[in-house]
């Protein structure tokens, strides 16, 4: 399966993500993504330094937020490999595999848990894939 279906089928084809990227796990290249939904090379490095740790990242994601797509989420928690963050009624749910960071943003009306399981189960489909 292409990384365009997995987007497309996967997460916004189960009707809990409304919009949605993968980029690599380095944060350089995204490699599908929903029309119109771009998460711009400063946030895949600002993702990336908050999913490894890298010096305050963590605390400037829980002081700051963290934008993707332009917008600003505030951070609800951080875990070892995901991300979670909130706007109103919306939400984002970044999670990382081996070799990829997925990025599902879910708008008002969804539920935010079936978004995180969403998220979260592809994730780890993938890891056991190898990725």
């Amino acid at each position: 399966m292409s990384w365009q279906a997995y987007v497309d089928s996967s997460l916004v084809g189960s009707g809990h993500i409304d919009k949605a990227a993968i980029i690599s796990a380095a944060g350089d290249s995204t490699w599908a993504s929903t029309p119109g939904f771009e998460v711009k090379p400063e946030e895949q490095k600002a993702l990336v330094a908050i999913l490894n740790n890298t010096g305050n990242a963590i605390d400037k994601a829980h002081s700051d937020g963290i934008y993707v797509n332009g917008i600003r989420f505030v951070v609800t928690k951080i875990e070892d490999r995901s991300i979670y963050g909130r706007q109103g009624r919306t939400g984002i749910v970044v999670v990382k595999t081996k070799q990829l960071i997925l990025v599902g943003y879910y708008g008002d009306g969804k539920v935010a848990g079936n978004a995180t399981q969403t998220v979260e189960a592809l994730a780890d489909y993938l890891i056991n894939a190898g990725y």
